[in-house]
């Protein structure tokens, strides 16, 4: 490297950083690293020192902190059988060795997470086999934690309604408090980034993909929860958070993880609807934003996804919006964005696009070598690199973890799930659900004895619900029918139904009839329960828009969310413990007519 480029990237290296540096590395650092692993890292905690760490990397290296990838497994020793199929190597380490990524990202889905004391153990192994590679540079690691229905770490991890249950109870300072609990408990097992809040405006009720995961239609809420979950993250917690999906997901009736959407809001609609969101959180300082896998004509009318757009990334997040924080693509092995080009073209176009990081590349080999490729045949610039790189290194040290990559798993358990955490949990929870309908006056139930079914959908939230009712004096039967219950499962909830006072129906996106029918076997078992004449208390426990197609139920309360802190906050309100404060975040159309509301946006019951 010629010393005109050393000088230019100290130079754009302390310009960048030094105040950042100065103001957060007293403050960013976590409890003392335990006695194993042993490996020191090799902290860069000034500009000066980000400018070194970038002088003596080698082009292989510096394109590898690009990635984020994943490892099957719980151990970064132990070997699976599935990590050598993809990355030809059998074990987490062997992958941190082979590639030196910059990132890494956990999923309870891919058999990484056991508890939260392993999930320490398990980051300190992995940033040992990082700091052995030479570069001395940590992995950040991070997870998915959206809280609600996206969420990577059950209990006893402190779980949260979700964004639109933040949407539903409009307090901006809870949805702060969740945010700051979530990414402490996050940190303490070693992850320094969530993959959240999702800023998406969910404007379409028939959204497959975002739904609940939104915290409103309504762009100004949306807004304003997103910068104060992004305040809870990154001043309360520490760690980075992630909004996405830009330029905005909200608008969609396909799943970009099997298909390619196309959203057609004009340049003013996108102004209006899906631009507000990111522009507060960009105004309010987030760290990252995650890009989709949409194409939007308006802003770039050539037909690629918004990862792959340049006039998308570059011209609107950086160039409009001066976004000047990490660019991460949305998992690359989703088909929406492999449906154009193969995977080599896709890493290349999304660096060219303007992103930073890419997650999640299904064909790493071939992917780094593209990339690799691209630079040596001077297609992508090394420059173009080296900005993504800077950018890289110095997020690590706002995050603390240039200075201090490891965690002690002794002290997971004081700060992860702790009883204050789960009583804040509840109170914020309890104030999401919203009564949709109570015509017959059925709620509140009485504490009188009775006979209560609970049927529908969900194994663990039909018998959540079963055992906070019974801590009321109800005797409960539990017949859970799931997403698609058969004829005969509805024939045994009816027949259940007719034995039993009270009936309450889980249901769980019964609207969605876009793949098959199975969810008009949903509205089945409604229908066929409230056809028995006996008390029936219909509860979406997913997105609010089922009571659109069986309306003609009486009693009907949306809960957001279907872990067992939104059934205990549930059975308060069926049980008068609590009044239902919750309005709604989103209108619910009329079946078939998106246009006519049949409950509008703020809607909501009470006594």
């Amino acid at each position: 490297m010629s010393a005109l480029r050393r000088s230019a990237i100290a130079t754009l290296a302390a310009c960048t950083a030094t105040a950042t540096v100065a103001a957060l590395a007293p403050t960013a650092a976590v409890s003392a690293p335990p006695p194993e692993p042993k490996v020191p890292p090799q902290a860069f905690t000034s500009a000066q020192q980000v400018g070194r760490v970038i002088h003596g990397m080698s082009l292989e290296e510096k394109i590898g902190q690009m990635f984020v990838l994943f490892a099957y497994g719980p151990d970064a020793s132990k070997p699976d059988a599935r990590n050598t199929s993809l990355y030809g190597v059998a074990t987490p380490a062997e992958v941190v060795a082979k590639y030196k990524p910059g990132g890494w990202i956990y999923f309870n889905a891919r058999d990484n997470v056991q508890n939260p004391t392993q999930l320490a153990t398990y980051s300190n192994q992995l940033q040992a086999e990082a700091l052995k590679t030479g570069l001395h540079v940590p992995l950040t690691i991070a997870t998915d934690q959206e809280q609600g229905v996206v969420v990577r770490i059950g209990p006893p991890a402190t779980q949260f309604g979700g964004n639109m249950a933040h949407g539903a109870a409009r307090s901006t300072a809870d949805a702060r408090t969740a945010a700051g609990i979530t990414g402490r408990e996050l940190e303490a097992m070693g992850i320094r980034q969530d993959y959240a809040p999702v800023a998406d405006v969910n404007v379409n009720a028939l959204n497959p993909v975002i739904g609940v995961r939104s915290f409103s239609s309504d762009p100004k809420l949306v807004s304003d929860l997103t910068v104060a979950q992004t305040r809870g993250y990154q001043q309360d917690a520490r760690i980075m958070a992630t909004a996405k999906h830009f330029p905005g997901h909200g608008d969609t009736r396909d799943d970009s993880h099997t298909s390619l959407p196309t959203i057609n809001h004009t340049l003013e609609e996108w102004n209006t609807i899906d631009r507000p969101p990111f522009e507060a959180a960009i105004k309010a300082g987030i760290d990252s934003i995650m890009t989709a896998h949409i194409v939007v004509p308006s802003l770039d009318p050539s037909g690629d996804p918004a990862t792959l757009s340049k006039p998308i990334l570059t011209g609107v997040l950086r160039d409009q919006l001066k976004f000047r924080g990490l660019i991460i693509t949305d998992a690359l092995e989703m088909a929406a964005v492999r449906a154009k080009y193969g995977d080599a073209e896709v890493a290349v176009r999304a660096i060219e696009a303007g992103a930073d990081q890419l997650l999640l590349p299904p064909a790493p080999d071939v992917q780094f070598k593209a990339v690799v490729d691209a630079v040596k045949s001077g297609r992508i610039s090394e420059r173009r690199i080296d900005e993504s790189l800077l950018r890289i290194l110095l997020s690590k040290v706002k995050n603390g973890v240039a200075f201090q990559p490891f965690v002690d798993p002794a002290k997971v358990a004081t700060t992860v799930g702790t009883p204050a955490s789960l009583a804040t949990a509840q109170q914020i929870v309890d104030k999401s659900i919203t009564l949709v309908k109570n015509d017959a006056n059925t709620l509140p139930l009485s504490n009188e004895a009775r006979k209560v079914l609970v049927t529908g959908w969900g194994v663990t939230t039909t018998q959540s619900l079963a055992t906070s009712l019974a801590k009321r004096g109800a005797t409960t039967t539990v017949a859970q029918t799931g997403a698609a219950p058969t004829d005969a499962a509805i024939a045994d909830a009816v027949a259940k139904a007719q034995a039993n006072d009270v009936t309450v129906v889980l249901t769980q996106k019964a609207w969605d009839t876009t793949v098959t029918d199975k969810q008009a076997k949903q509205q089945k078992l409604v229908k066929d329960l409230l056809a028995t004449g006996k008390t029936v208390i219909v509860v979406a426990v997913r997105d609010p828009y089922d009571i659109a197609y069986f309306d003609a139920a009486p009693t009907y309360v949306a809960t957001y969310g279907y872990q067992a802190v939104s059934m205990e906050a549930l059975t308060k309100v069926l049980y008068g413990e609590i009044a239902p404060a919750g309005k709604l975040p989103v209108d619910i159309p009329v079946a078939g007519q998106p246009a006519t509301p049949l409950y509008p946006f703020g809607h909501g019951l009470s006594w």
